[in-house]
């Protein structure tokens, strides 16, 4: 059976690290809206709600603040789920397979667009190989979601996760 994903330059966005803490506890932070919720953006940006049903079709819906304090819901599906390994989830689609609109995306009513997002996870010595992919449906969204920093902010989110975990969760 040939793998569903096949990268493209053009359409997606990706990095892979190596973090020094465990699998198990990456997966608790991704999927327990208590401990999502301290890290999940990168500071001085908030995320002040979180709801998830952690299966195939349930809601992955977060709350982002602004420093301002201007107020981002975002909501969407999960795709896939395999515990401790591959999280799937995308915005194209609201809770139960229902196909959903563009909305506002961390900033203004010109930077919305639909995704789909992976998070992969895989032992490595010492702690985890760590892979955050984000796919997109065209290159404008692309694009757009490069130019808000993806990989910094999406890094500095990851950053944020570690050093929860370092803490104790």
């Amino acid at each position: 059976m040939k793998p569903t994903y096949q990268p493209n330059a053009q359409l997606d966005l990706s990095f892979t690290r190596i973090v020094d803490v465990p699998k198990a506890l990456i997966w608790r932070a991704w999927t327990e809206p208590a401990l999502l919720k301290p890290w999940f953006c990168p500071l001085p940006w908030k995320t002040i709600d979180c709801e998830i049903d952690l299966r195939p079709g349930g809601i992955f819906r977060t709350t982002m603040q602004s420093p301002e304090g201007k107020e981002f819901p975002g909501t969407g599906c999960y795709l896939e789920l395999i515990p401790n390994e591959k999280l799937v989830w995308t915005n194209a689609l609201s809770p139960g397979y229902r196909p959903s609109l563009v909305t506002e995306t961390c900033g203004s009513e010109d930077t919305g667009f639909l995704f789909t997002a992976m998070i992969e996870l895989a032992d490595h010595a010492g702690g985890t190989r760590y892979s955050a992919t984000v796919l997109h449906a065209d290159v404008a969204g692309c694009k757009t979601h490069a130019a808000m920093g993806f990989e910094s902010g999406w890094g500095t989110a990851l950053d944020q996760l570690v050093a929860m975990v370092k803490k104790g969760i």
